[in-house]
């Protein structure tokens, strides 16, 4: 038997299904947890106008208390028979770090989809009750039967972004970080970035926004949003703290080049006005952005320029309709719409 190759599709191929796990940590929200109920159904309901959605849900009464909360939302885009729920329980709701992470597998002529059981850790330690997050690979993996292939490095979906033709974004401040892989090197960590999700340039950046609790996501910076185009958050006040790290990566991402040596297409986003909450700097980001089939929904916060973010992202979307999805509460938790979904591609 040949060894196998994997790849992981890019955000932008066609899915299945988008992943959800259902809020439920009032913590995570202090103060704040009423209104963020609502925000996901909105974002379920546009996914379900796009493609199936699944979303774990702890047990029976959230099984039932959400079924009932989705048939009472009379959002126009919902498609209730798109809509399937599970029972696995999590600890918190960022699905894009603890679900599955789908990758496309090639094997002496057959391909197949398998699941990366990265492991989890709570972005290094900070919230002591994972072991449930770190189990939902496995369980969507038995529930779907499909293979389940162990890396065994702690590795969070926020903190990649591919464009499926052999590069992946991501940061010095959180790949390197001692408190995911103390015992890895740079160079290991690309060796295993390489065999699991088939890619052969590692593009990295370097310290993330402020408020960003999981020491630098890249998908609250920078995107890929086709082969050889990169959007990146970039802010224009020099006096705001994100103004110097976001200068330096829009700076290295500038001097990287494709596997062919060519200059990447690098395109400024805004970032919106700075969003606080009892006196915390939230990471508001429109980085954070999910691409679906026929919808990508992008986060606002209620400023001027989350219409000039729309329109760059439009831009690069023409077939598939952009809009906008209020996260001002959402991103108390710290997180915004790419960190609570997580795509299943198609093959």
């Amino acid at each position: 038997m040949s060894d196998p190759g994997y790849c992981m599709p890019p955000e932008w191929a066609f899915h299945k299904a988008t992943w959800l796990s259902w809020p439920h940590r009032i913590e995570t929200w202090p103060g704040k947890f009423e209104p963020v109920p609502a925000v996901f159904v909105e974002i379920a309901a546009w996914l379900s106008s796009s493609e199936e959605v699944h979303i774990n849900v702890v047990d029976a009464t959230m099984e039932r208390e959400l079924f009932a909360l989705l048939a009472h939302s009379h959002h126009e885009q919902l498609r209730m028979d798109h809509i399937f729920l599970h029972r696995i329980p999590t600890n918190d709701a960022w699905c894009r770090d603890h679900g599955p992470n789908f990758v496309v597998r090639q094997q002496d002529g057959v391909r197949d989809k398998v699941i990366m059981n990265w492991e989890y850790n709570a972005w290094g330690g900070k919230y002591p009750a994972f072991q449930d997050d770190n189990a939902v690979p496995e369980k969507i993996a038995e529930l779907l039967q499909l293979p389940l292939v162990a890396p065994g490095m702690v590795l969070e979906g926020g903190s990649i972004d591919v464009n499926g033709k052999g590069l992946v974004l991501t940061s010095e401040a959180c790949l390197l970080n001692p408190n995911r892989n103390p015992s890895m090197s740079r160079e290991q960590i690309e060796q295993a970035l390489d065999m699991y999700l088939g890619v052969q340039k590692v593009l990295w950046l370097g310290d993330g926004i402020v408020g960003d609790d999981t020491d630098g996501h890249v998908d609250d910076m920078a995107r890929f949003v086709n082969e050889t185009t990169v959007v990146i958050a970039v802010e224009d006040n020099p006096s705001d703290e994100n103004y110097g790290p976001l200068k330096e990566n829009y700076e290295r991402l500038k001097q990287y080049t494709d596997l062919d040596g060519s200059p990447l297409n690098v395109v400024v986003l805004p970032m919106p006005s700075p969003v606080f909450h009892d006196g915390d700097r939230l990471p508001a980001s429109y980085a954070n952005f999910y691409i679906a089939n026929t919808v990508v929904l992008v986060p606002t916060y209620r400023c001027q320029q989350d219409e000039r973010a729309l329109r760059i992202i439009q831009g690069f979307f023409p077939e598939r309709k952009v809009a906008g999805i209020d996260c001002t509460d959402l991103v108390w938790g710290l997180g915004a719409i790419h960190c609570i979904t997580h795509e299943e591609p198609e093959i």
